[in-house]
């Protein structure tokens, strides 16, 4: 919706065309999100239940027994407690937002990025913590709603990925009226009395700075939710973020009981879960013994221009061990960003110079998230540079840009 919003303010790019904007109805657009998540909710998970006539507990769970006789203690709704006996279990309790430990927070009504999508009403003004692809992706957004929006970042945008990424963001931002401050450290935040709004003060290029703005996002990463399932009662170990400590074949420190999704600590993703899940059922019931392969799964961040990748950064190739060989297209050269009028961003190949194998791909484009599945068929099939650039591919589409 926020993208439709500056879609009709941009389309001026293009000669001969001009379109107005007018106010966000916030109520409005919440309740048409509402509608569509709980749709999607009941279609893809609560009425295949029935479907499959499963059995639904509702309430609170907890782990009792032994690691040699795990059982689940559940109190419902109702006050009600039953017990569970099962051959195996899986926790798939996902994750939930992670504030950072700074100074006055907890005293402040602080949006996260679950709240923030609740919100009845545009904030004339909003002060981002994080650099991220929820921070990125939530700053944009409410940018192209109305709001005034400042980034506080520790490193740099989307610092996990090619530094290519984080400069040609940046101008995005830029662009669109959002500052992004890199390379500050908030040390304390509280409420302005006079206004009601939220004062943050950070460390920025060794001096100190005070950063305003009527609401505040943290949106600083998530952290699993393990706590209150006693697990160490049933023999499973957790990591320094509550993470359960699974091997590749998703079974936790007890043979019997398996972790999917978020609660694992691995990348935050919807496919993610949904692929642990698959396995966890063939390694559970059928002994498959299969492990979970994480070394071409694609990322994608849904700005507008978008950020995908998949494989390895050239960083991460060097520390790999791999002499690699980087080639960077900007999109200026890419005749579908050219039509588009629209040529920010980039592609990056990275490869072994010794073979010329790809290793990985990054790009910033405008729907580059479509290439990222075209990045892993890449990656499995080991192709070489020269492979994939005498390969067809149609002209006027993103996925051009690959081979040149």
């Amino acid at each position: 919706a926020a993208e439709a919003r500056h879609v009709a303010l941009d389309s001026g790019r293009f000669p001969g065309i001009n379109t107005s904007q007018g106010p966000v109805d916030m109520p409005g657009l919440i309740e048409g999100k509402r509608d569509l998540v709980e749709s999607m909710r009941s279609e893809k998970y609560v009425d295949l239940i029935a479907d499959y006539g499963w059995e639904l507990l509702r309430g609170n769970a907890v782990f009792a027994g032994s690691q040699d006789d795990p059982v689940l203690e559940i109190t419902g709704v109702d006050g009600v407690r039953d017990t569970v006996r099962s051959a195996h279990y899986l926790v798939a309790t996902g994750s939930a937002p992670w504030a950072p430990p700074i100074q006055g927070l907890a005293d402040i009504d602080y949006l996260t990025s679950t709240t923030a999508m609740e919100l009845e009403e545009v904030p004339e003004s909003l002060l981002v913590l994080g650099g991220g692809y929820v921070a990125l992706e939530q700053a944009q957004l409410f940018a192209r709603l109305g709001s005034k929006v400042t980034m506080l970042v520790r490193s740099r945008l989307a610092s996990a990925e090619e530094p290519e990424a984080d400069r040609t963001l940046m101008g995005v931002l830029a662009d669109e009226g959002i500052d992004a401050v890199r390379q500050a450290a908030v040390s304390c935040v509280r409420t302005d009395p006079a206004t009601g709004g939220i004062t943050a003060t950070a460390t920025v290029s060794g001096g100190e700075r005070e950063f305003g703005a009527a609401k505040l996002l943290v949106a600083t990463g998530r952290r699993p939710v393990t706590e209150g399932l006693n697990l160490a009662a049933v023999g499973v170990k957790t990591g320094e973020s509550g993470e359960i400590l699974a091997n590749n074949r998703l079974n936790s420190s007890n043979e019997r009981i398996w972790a999917a999704g978020d609660v694992t600590g691995h990348r935050e993703f919807v496919y993610v879960a949904a692929a642990h899940g698959s396995l966890v059922v063939e390694n559970a019931f059928n002994q498959s013994g299969r492990e979970v392969d994480y070394r071409h799964l694609p990322r994608v961040t849904f700005t507008s221009p978008a950020l995908a990748a998949v494989g390895m950064t050239d960083r991460q190739a060097n520390e790999a061990g791999i002499r690699c060989e980087c080639r960077v297209l900007p999109l200026e050269y890419v005749p579908r960003a050219l039509v588009n009028r629209d040529t920010r961003g980039f592609i990056k190949i990275v490869s072994d110079a010794a073979t010329g194998r790809i290793v990985g791909i990054t790009a910033v484009a405008k729907d580059a998230g479509e290439l990222a599945a075209a990045g892993v068929y890449i990656l499995e099939a080991g192709m070489t540079v020269e492979q994939l650039a005498n390969l067809w591919s149609p002209y006027l589409t993103l996925s051009e840009a690959l081979r040149l």
